[in-house]
């Protein structure tokens, strides 16, 4: 019987001559897209998966490659926890009318999925997790522990010390009336983390105990900061919630490709976002302002630094703010809010 020739089978050499130009686009920045499969065989990935390497490249179909100029190095993520307040200056229920508590632990839930999600990225950059504290009991101080003890990131709870920052806060509100109670204990919590942000060594996530995030929260927000932060040549805001007020009038925006999702501009958030270091050390005096004096809405002097640097929100949401069903600065349109809580539990 005659042997068969292995080097004139032709799907051999259909198999070597794709890797051969796999390899060669590759070399010059190209990737080849199967479009029987719509999979990317020099990545090993479908074109619906992330494509995007940390530090390196954004990938986006099919816009193509754009090398990573503006390199992450690390994230600090500081959570503002307050258990033992509802809803600020509200005499309201929040969305599905639990104790505070469990707000804050389905937030601290979510963002520890959202970690573990994106844990390779945590391969190359580093991670920090702080909580701010103001004055939880010890039951808990003892919850939080547990749900971040033995984690593979560092961790830390600061208990808030009030004394330090008091005697800044103007007893009146912009207008020269009496400021709301417990806007001193929020204020001075916001004070303490904004200082906490502005000793870190790169990226910053301030973020409230009342945020419940998708599980690819995170690695959407990173991948997205280095990716427009090099477009841009700039530091940017990012704001994790599509809030319902910024759908109160018709105004201008712009819409942008992210990583895997599209962002807007936006020129007024709340008071949980990721920016960098640089970045809050640039507006340090505008952001402890807001920790002095109580304006109208309190965001007011964020809101002035919107007006000259891009601070961007995505559509549709990837973290859920959950308060009150009613209030313009709660739940985001089009997201399955009880799913998301659940997941969290």
């Amino acid at each position: 019987m005659k042997k068969s020739n292995h080097n004139n089978n032709p799907r051999v050499k259909k198999s070597l001559f794709r890797k051969l130009l796999i390899k060669l686009n590759r070399r010059i920045g190209y990737e080849i897209v199967d479009q029987t499969n719509y999979t990317l065989p020099g990545l090993n990935k479908s074109g619906c998966d992330n494509l995007s390497t940390i530090n390196e490249t954004a990938i986006t179909m099919p816009f193509g490659n754009r090398k990573i100029e503006r390199k992450v190095k690390s994230l600090h993520i500081i959570i503002r926890t307050c258990v033992k307040v509802k809803l600020v200056s509200q005499n309201k229920e929040r969305l599905f009318t639990a104790e505070k508590l469990e707000y804050t632990l389905r937030t601290i839930k979510s963002i520890v999925k959202s970690i573990h999600f994106a844990r390779s990225l945590f391969k190359h950059i580093k991670l920090k997790l702080t909580i701010v504290d103001d004055n939880s009991d010890e039951s808990a101080i003892d919850a939080f522990n547990a749900l971040l003890n033995e984690q593979f990131f560092e961790y830390e709870i600061i208990s808030l010390d009030k004394s330090k920052f008091l005697t800044k806060i103007s007893k009146k509100n912009e207008y020269g009336q009496p400021i709301h109670n417990g806007f001193e204990n929020m204020m001075s919590n916001f004070h303490q983390s904004i200082l906490l942000g502005a000793a870190s060594e790169d990226l910053v996530y301030l973020v409230e105990d009342d945020y419940l995030h998708k599980e690819h929260a995170l690695q959407e927000m990173i991948f997205t900061y280095e990716k427009m932060s090099t477009l841009i040549g700039n530091e940017l805001f990012l704001c994790p919630s599509d809030y319902p007020f910024l759908y109160g009038q018709c105004e201008s925006t712009q819409v942008v490709i992210g990583n895997q999702s599209h962002w807007r501009t936006v020129d007024q958030t709340l008071c949980t976002f990721l920016t960098s270091s640089q970045m809050i050390n640039k507006y340090l005096k505008e952001m402890t302002h807001m920790c002095q004096l109580e304006h109208d809405p309190f965001e007011k002097p964020l809101h002035k630094i919107f007006e000259k640097e891009v601070c961007l929100s995505p559509l549709p949401t990837l973290a859920l703010h959950v308060t009150n069903v009613n209030s313009a600065y709660g739940i985001s349109p089009f997201v399955d809010a009880e799913a998301l809580w659940a997941h969290c539990e």
